[in-house]
């Protein structure tokens, strides 16, 4: 590749630091109203706004297309529609910046439900001393649904603190369950994981059946994509009592409006998408795709090439 290399970036502040690359490629920075105009120009498009749906609207129009789109997100559902699905760009995304981040997340909200930390904080805003009996993490089971980077993380994660871990996949295969031991895994689980991608397969899998199947102890938690869940059905099974607790980082609709009625669900946790976001997370999405340019550049093959048909990156 040479410096003529045209390199679009979907903005959001504050913008990604690609200092390496200067001189040898022509950045170009859009917005959301800007995109469709400027995308046919481009050879590289760097989604930087990964929350931004404007790929998906500006891919269809004419003109030539990039060779190469890469997501600084792990998902990629907010970008991906039939015509980039069907093209011959070759897209990748951000696996591997998230994984442990995401998987102490998982761990410290485990650990605050069982040791019911929330109600601890409320009684000391109140002055009220309430003791009171915790559960013990060690010897309880997990199942976590999604078998990539991040759900072998958490799986590993929440061995270290004494738990019964399975993962559940899209297959079979050594140390991995597939989705025909689902519902077995559920009804005994004590801590439900979802942290799967979202494809035709998964979108609303965890519905008003899987909720019911659950253990009324236990906790059910999603680090994955907010459509995983059926919002109505995890409100009944809190409300209801079929659940014992939920915590929510992902959500269908984000931002949360103020109006919304999850705010005032009992006995859920609700995090504004923020599992994997740890101090210096954009500087090493940022070097990820600098490193990841360089072998673009160089001719090299690219890791965390994204399958388009199925929505993630196959092979894990």
């Amino acid at each position: 590749m040479s410096g003529t290399t045209t390199l679009l970036v979907l903005d959001a502040e504050p913008p990604p630091r690609l200092g390496r690359l200067t001189g040898r490629a022509r950045i170009v920075h859009a917005d959301e109203d800007s995109l469709a105009e400027r995308l046919p120009g481009a050879d590289v498009l760097l989604v930087w706004n990964f929350r931004s749906r404007a790929v998906r609207d500006a891919w269809p129009g004419p003109g030539p297309r990039p060779r190469w789109v890469h997501t600084a997100s792990t998902g990629v559902d907010h970008l991906l529609c039939p015509e980039l699905a069907a093209s011959d760009t070759m897209l990748t995304n951000a696996r591997g910046v998230f994984d442990q981040p995401i998987a102490e997340y998982v761990a410290a909200l485990v650990l605050a439900m069982a040791k019911d930390l929330p109600l601890t904080w409320r009684s000391q805003g109140a002055r009220a001393w309430r003791h009171r009996e915790t559960r013990r993490v060690a010897g309880t089971r997990a199942v976590v649904v999604g078998s990539g980077p991040i759900g072998r993380a958490v799986a590993t994660t929440l061995r270290a603190l004494g738990v019964t871990a399975a993962v559940v996949g899209r297959a079979p295969r050594p140390g991995v369950h597939g989705p025909e031991d689902l519902d077995r895994l559920l009804s005994r689980a004590d801590w439900v994981v979802a942290a799967a991608p979202l494809t035709e397969e998964t979108d609303g899998m965890f519905d008003a059946r899987r909720f019911g199947i659950m253990q009324p102890s236990a906790r059910f938690v999603n680090v994955g994509r907010g459509r995983l869940v059926v919002e109505e059905a995890l409100v009944e099974a809190l409300s209801k009592r079929w659940i014992a607790g939920a915590a929510l980082d992902v959500f269908e609709r984000e931002p949360l409006s103020r109006e919304d009625p999850l705010w005032d669900v009992p006995n859920l946790l609700i995090s504004p998408h923020m599992s994997g976001d740890t101090v210096g997370w954009r500087d090493s999405l940022a070097a990820q795709f600098v490193r990841l340019y360089e072998r673009w550049e160089a001719g090299e093959p690219l890791p965390n090439v994204v399958d388009k048909k199925r929505g993630y990156v196959p092979g894990h």
